[in-house]
């Protein structure tokens, strides 16, 4: 017994109905079990460090996406405080462990004395130094010396075009930059930093970390240091000014 054309197009029809039906509740059910996984899924958390006395909004210009940037807030120093001693301190603001961690000049060292207390996942140091070796010899006769003790809080405070130079700040919205940071530096705070910086001991590189350094760096200057990427025409503000290359490196590093 033939079937006709029509009944078999029905059949087909039918057919098709019911695949699509399948593929639909198919689609529900994978979705329905990723749908935990995708709400469960936290940002990691980063912690930065920023530069000597400075806040948060240098790292203003720093994407990295994926990712919950916690701030480390500068706390006043004790009087003959060391670096170490600082560090066990201030890291009390670490809650997560085995961290992530960047840090800025001055706050990249204090990051490197933490990463000797507690296990770090990966650190970024950008425009500092893993050890004492990749510091100038000079700035370190400058400040066992204790000459930083007779600048004055104004004029530490205080931008210039020596300022501006030093640090690398040519655009209008560098040197304003600057000239924000500095105003709000802490006088006693930095000359407890550059008084311990000149006591500083450490000779082991810490492990799982990276470094970026800018060419035109003159606060850290790039002829020692041992930088893992060398960011061309970089001053010490090139977290801020360079931003988007930076961000890419670390993203990566971070990420791989």
């Amino acid at each position: 017994m033939s079937i006709s054309r029509e009944v078999k197009k029905s059949m087909m029809q039918s057919v098709k109905v019911i695949l699509g039906v399948i593929c639909m509740f198919i689609s529900v059910v994978t979705r329905a079990q990723m749908l935990p996984d995708t709400v469960n899924k936290k940002p990691k958390t980063v912690y930065l460090f920023s530069g000597l006395g400075a806040d948060s909004s240098i790292f203003m210009n720093l994407d990295l996406p994926g990712y919950h940037k916690v701030y480390i807030n500068w706390i006043p120093a004790l009087p003959k405080e060391s670096i170490t001693q600082y560090a066990t301190r201030i890291k009390s603001q670490i809650t997560v462990e085995n961290p992530d961690i960047i840090g800025l000049s001055f706050g990249g060292i204090v990051a490197v004395e933490i990463s000797r207390q507690i296990k770090v996942d990966k650190m970024v140091l950008i425009s500092s130094v893993k050890t004492r070796n990749e510091l100038n010899r000079f700035q370190f006769f400058f400040m066992k010396l204790g000459m930083y003790r007779i600048i004055p809080g104004p004029l530490i405070r205080r931008a210039n075009f020596l300022t501006y130079q030093y640090f690398g700040a040519r655009s209008p919205k560098d040197k304003k930059t600057l000239t924000n940071l500095l105003a709000q530096t802490d006088a006693s705070f930095f000359r407890w930093a550059l008084g311990s910086i000149a006591y500083w001991n450490n000779n082991v590189a810490p492990e799982r970390t990276i470094q970026i350094h800018g060419t035109a760096d003159r606060v850290i200057t790039g002829r020692r240091v041992h930088a893992d990427y060398r960011i061309k025409g970089g001053g010490h503000l090139m977290v801020f000014n360079k931003a988007d290359t930076i961000s890419k490196i670390v993203t990566h590093y971070l990420g791989d």
